[in-house]
């Protein structure tokens, strides 16, 4: 099978350029009009995207906006030549709270700005805004005529640039007889130096076949991982089909992997396709495939060898052409060792192995991640400009996120929530506070219920279970705070005090399980 590929290094530094040519342009716009803050918006069908902002916060680039959702924009987008709001308009601003480098959450006063276009079509905004009132009194129709002229004629430039580039990158596949195999599809959101180096490593096996393994914690976002291996690899106008290997009941994994004949077991009423059928062509995604039994182990890996599925209750064997990647959150070595996960299939799943980053290790990115969360939850609860405070932006910073992306998304929507519901509808902007975040209520309810430490390796007197049973009265910190106590105890003495093997068991990464237990004030009493 012939394979393309195109130096990921020259498509990562190419894209970096872009970038850099777009946020030129805005600092030559403020070098025209004095102003707090410009942002260049694309539109993308009915959604406008920040391409490079100058004054505003890092979060504005982790959010999308909705044009029905921000009647300024809407505004603006129909306003021809573009316009200025009076300081005193009614309508909701978009960038309330995302001025950088402010010592809160400051409303904007000043706003100007103007659709752009390109070779006759509307391409997006241009946006200006200042935090004092008639900062734009001087700015002339004139003047907005010409900064416009300016900007849209940057646009074409940085176009023409990016079409050049990419026409030489196509040539020099061709001429190499290798192909470029980017696509569309939801992108992972960060610029940290290891979401660099991960996109990178993606970019570099995408356009191979090579089998893929991707390793991570639980929440770090590995399904995400394989659809942008499959959106950038040549099998991108393929189907992509996703097997949650845990949620396979055993007896029925061998069918929904490889499918079967009518009457090869009771209730086998009709012919019926595997997965691997399905996406024959194209990329099959084995989420949580440390939890195939092994019998069903041995079968994949006899597909992964041959490329040929035989359905049970047939004799006849069927060739499929199918890239598969793989995820999972559990140390397979461990599980070879314990004789649960066959090292013949890892070595065969683990050709090419990519390791997402926990997002605590990942810097400010958590910021940006949170400005997109922000912007989905502002529309889902009918708020106006839900912002986070700078104490709130300090405090994602701090936190250790060991449920990474997933737990922040959760932590927003219920930060959002709680804000909302404190103040109300009226107000001109919600500020997201660190009360609101919550995120020391673990360490709150540890600290309540009292600091001795708690051994862990004896077993409950009754040789059973822990009872979870709670005294009544106290707070809802504290209560949870002792399930989560006797929980993580049973759960050790079932297993001796082998952290390790207590982690595995509850599906929770070992070094997040000693964070949980530093939190609660707890330490094993043998060492893994």
């Amino acid at each position: 099978m012939t394979t393309y590929s195109v130096d990921s290094t020259t498509a990562e530094a190419g894209a970096a350029a872009e970038g850099q040519r777009y946020r030129s342009l805005l600092a030559a716009a403020r070098g025209l009009v004095r102003c707090d803050a410009a942002a260049l918006l694309r539109l993308e069908g009915d959604v406008l995207r920040p391409l490079a902002v100058d004054g505003l916060s890092d979060e504005t680039l982790g959010r999308q906006f909705p044009v029905a959702s921000h009647p300024r924009f809407a505004r603006l987008l129909e306003s021809g030549q573009g316009l200025r709001f009076a300081h005193d308009c009614g309508l909701p601003d978009p960038y309330d709270g995302l001025v950088a480098g402010q010592p809160g959450i400051l409303p904007v006063h000043d706003c100007m700005g103007a659709p752009l276009r390109l070779r006759g079509d509307t391409w997006g905004l241009l946006t200006l805004d200042a935090l004092e009132p008639g900062a734009f009194d001087s700015v002339s129709p004139a003047q907005l005529d010409a900064l416009i002229a300016l900007v849209e004629t940057g646009i074409e430039s940085a176009q023409t640039i990016q079409e050049m580039e990419a026409r030489a990158m196509r040539e020099q596949a061709v001429a190499q007889a290798l192909r470029s195999g980017r696509g569309t599809t939801r992108e992972l959101l960060g610029s940290s130096a290891a979401m660099k180096q991960l996109c990178s490593e993606i970019d570099t096996v995408a356009v191979s076949d090579l089998t893929v393994l991707v390793l991570g914690e639980t929440g770090v976002g590995k399904d995400l991982v394989a659809q942008r291996l499959h959106a950038r690899s040549r099998r991108r106008d393929q189907p992509l089909v996703q097997v949650n290997c845990a949620a396979l009941p055993e007896t029925l994994a061998d069918s929904e992997l490889f499918g079967h004949k009518r009457g090869a077991f009771t209730g086998a009423v009709q012919d019926r396709n595997g997965k691997f059928e399905i996406a024959d062509g194209g990329t099959l995604f084995l989420d949580e495939v440390g939890e195939l039994p092994l019998t069903v182990q041995a079968k994949l890996l006899r597909v992964l060898q041959s490329g040929e599925v035989q359905r049970p209750g047939s004799d006849r064997t069927l060739k499929v052409d199918v890239r598969v990647i793989a995820a999972t959150n559990r140390d397979l070595p461990a599980a070879i060792a314990q004789g649960r996960f066959r090292a013949d299939l890892y070595h065969r799943l683990s050709v090419y192995p990519l390791v997402v980053p926990p997002l605590r290790e990942r810097g400010r990115d958590v910021v940006a991640l949170a400005g997109g969360f922000l912007e989905e939850n502002q529309h889902r609860l009918g708020a106006r400009n839900l912002r986070l405070s700078p104490a709130s932006k300090a405090a994602l910073l701090e936190h250790g996120w060991p449920g990474n992306v997933r737990e922040l998304e959760h932590v927003i929507s219920r930060a959002s929530l709680r804000a909302f519901t404190e103040q109300g509808r009226g107000a001109r902007w919600t500020a997201i506070e660190p009360h609101h975040l919550a995120l020391d209520a673990s360490a709150a309810g540890s600290h309540a219920a009292g600091s001795a430490q708690t051994p862990l390796a004896q077993a409950p007197a009754d040789g059973g279970h822990a009872s979870f049973a709670l005294a009544a009265g106290g707070t809802l910190r504290e209560a949870t705070a002792a399930f989560q106590r006797a929980w993580l105890a049973d759960a050790l003495a079932r297993h001796n005090g082998h952290v390790a093997n207590a982690a595995r068991e509850a599906g929770i990464d070992r070094s997040n399980f000693h964070r949980m237990l530093r939190k609660l004030g707890m330490r094993p009493a043998s060492a893994d």
